[in-house]
């Protein structure tokens, strides 16, 4: 029987975790470094590479993937946990949606055609309430 490796806990690895649970939705590698480099300065883009693959491996975080958009990280969430996200269109960021799920009920339907459906994903695009006043202009 082998023992389960437990990863070191250290600060850099404290210091990105807090800064996914503290974020709005997924962030980028970069979006996490510029956050993260106010609570420590020293951190750097390989530290913050190296510790979200081990992180990702604990099952600690898990990958978002965005059509266009390059890989981003949130904290993990209970397999039962469904959620979708949005990205706005002019600054980018990207937040998770609570709300329930408009097409959930497709999953295990068999669509015209003998499309079996088994999963989905859905990111929602438009303008953020911070950038909205913009367009109104």
């Amino acid at each position: 029987m082998t023992e389960a490796v437990i990863p070191r806990q250290t600060t850099q690895r404290r210091v990105i975790r807090e800064t996914l649970e503290q974020a709005d939705g997924p962030l980028t590698p970069q979006e996490i470094l510029g956050l993260a480099s106010r609570e420590l300065a020293t951190l750097g883009l390989a530290t913050v590479y190296r510790n979200l693959n081990s992180m990702q491996e604990a099952g600690e975080i898990q990958v978002v993937h965005l059509p266009g958009d390059p890989t981003r990280y949130e904290p993990a969430r209970q397999p039962h946990q469904h959620h979708h996200h949005f990205r706005c269109e002019l600054c980018g960021r990207v937040s998770v949606i609570e709300q329930p799920c408009p097409v959930e009920v497709l999953e295990g339907v068999t669509l015209p055609g003998g499309f079996q459906v088994t999963g989905h994903a859905l990111t929602l695009y438009g303008t953020c309430p911070d950038c909205q006043p913009a367009v109104q202009q």
